[in-house]
């Protein structure tokens, strides 16, 4: 009688612990990920509430990004943090950015961040952080900005910092737009 209880608290207990496992499994496999770290709200606080001013010259610019690199050989890739910083240089002027896309290697559109005009204040940065989980972009993504100045006013600056560490080891570089 007693092997019996003492059998049927050891086999409760491991059922008991076995289903908390399964719980916590499916738990894991519930939560979404997010790969871009840039707060929706921020293209809020910059949305455009009425038309954009008369006048203004468009442009469009291209900025490459690398949320991953070949590390040794080409069969194998190291990930990185990207951070896409969009910066209006003028002093004087507001810039309207009218979008912002993201692509893979291939060309194929990953994400847009904002589907309405935003402004930037003079001398105002804002940015979109590329998570270094996300390995949607590959070794070749880009960035495609949308934007409207006074013709007098400077081109907005779009500039990316690519950045990962792994013990003592770490890597960094930037690269900068070029205009469409």
């Amino acid at each position: 009688m007693v092997q019996y209880a003492f059998s049927f608290k050891i086999k409760q207990a491991l059922s008991g612990g076995v289903l908390f496992a399964l719980l916590l499994g499916f738990a894991a496999c519930q939560q979404t990920r997010e790969y871009s770290s840039s707060d929706p709200g921020v293209w809020e606080q910059h949305a455009i509430k009425n038309a954009l001013p008369d006048g203004l010259l468009h442009g469009s610019s291209y900025l490459s990004i690398y949320s991953e690199v070949y590390s040794q050989s080409e069969k194998r890739t190291y990930n990185l943090t990207a951070t896409v910083s969009m910066r209006n240089i003028s002093s004087t002027d507001a810039v309207y950015l009218l979008s912002a896309a993201y692509y893979n290697t291939q060309g194929d559109l990953i994400r847009t961040y904002f589907d309405h005009p935003i402004a930037l204040k003079p001398l105002e940065s804002i940015e979109i952080v590329v998570d270094e989980a996300d390995e949607h972009g590959g070794t070749g993504a880009n960035f495609i900005f949308e934007w409207a100045v006074a013709p007098q006013c400077h081109e907005p600056l779009f500039e990316a910092v690519m950045i990962s560490t792994s013990g003592q080891q770490g890597i960094s570089f930037t690269t900068q737009s070029v205009k469409r």
